[in-house]
């Protein structure tokens, strides 16, 4: 993703796979329509998650221009402060320019109500889930849940301020670093249903998250005190609580599954 460049643009690789002698080649440069993404705004487009079932890649914009009508680009006010939106691309029918979501294509971009979203990644029943911190859209106190098939939406109320999120197979849980939780940071766990299971506190600014399908072991990293690197350090003591010094680390979680989770449906 090109997030950094203005305007903002992905970039569709042929990969590799397994053969002996590097063929990676860039397939094209996939840009936004201005309409929807316009120039010199600063605005980004973020995490990309791929759904093996619709054969698309969902790429997350935490801005989009006129979302809803009248709203207002770098707003700091919830009451005009623009939502964000999902870029479909089809690799195989790549577009060098998308615009709003066409059902015949099925690609183009999907505006979403009360969702900036940073992250997004792909779990049960063909549903993604979707990081959306305040810090895009001023005011948000949800996470939203959309179908890769309907587009229809449900909302996780009680967890915001994702920037990474992580679907894990192994358990059928999504994972979220919620750095901009109210009460401060921490790791979001969210069933297949969208229901907010639980939260556990992390180091402040605490955003990254994955996990290890074949052992359910969950990774969040915890950055040092403040005390110790400066600007940008844990501000509380639950950093150096989890890993024991004022080094940094990376907090790992386990859900043992046999013991939970016995005899749901994986």
């Amino acid at each position: 993703m090109g997030s950094t460049s203005d305007p903002p643009f992905g970039t569709l690789f042929l990969a590799n796979g397994d053969d002996a002698t590097s063929h990676v080649s860039i397939i094209t440069k996939v840009t936004v329509d201005p309409a929807i993404i316009p120039a010199n705004a600063g605005l980004s487009i973020e995490q990309p998650a791929w759904d093996p079932k619709t054969k698309r890649f969902y790429t997350s914009i935490p801005t989009i221009a006129n979302n809803p009508p009248g709203c207002v680009l770098g707003s700091t006010s919830p009451a005009t402060a623009c939502s964000g939106g999902l870029l479909v691309t089809d690799p195989l029918h790549p577009k060098a320019v998308e615009t709003f979501f066409n059902k015949t294509t099925g690609t183009g971009v999907i505006p979403l109500t009360g969702c900036g979203p940073n992250g997004a990644t792909v779990g049960v029943h063909d549903n993604l889930l979707l990081g959306c911190p305040p810090g895009n859209l001023p005011g948000d106190t949800t996470t939203l849940v959309i179908n890769a098939t309907t587009h229809n939406t449900a909302t996780v109320n009680g967890i915001t301020g994702s920037d990474e999120v992580f679907f894990n197979a192994g358990d059928r849980r999504y994972y979220l670093g919620a750095s901009k939780a109210v009460g401060g940071a921490v790791l979001g766990v969210v069933d297949g249903t969208s229901v907010l299971i639980e939260t556990i506190p992390q180091s402040s600014g605490s955003h990254s998250v994955a996990a290890d399908s074949e052992r359910n072991l969950i990774f969040v990293p915890q950055v040092a005190p403040a005390t110790v690197v400066g600007a940008g350090g844990d501000t509380t003591t639950v950093g150096a609580g989890i890993c024991g010094t004022n080094n940094g680390c990376i907090g790992v979680y386990r859900h043992d599954v046999d013991e939970d989770d016995e005899g749901n449906d994986r």
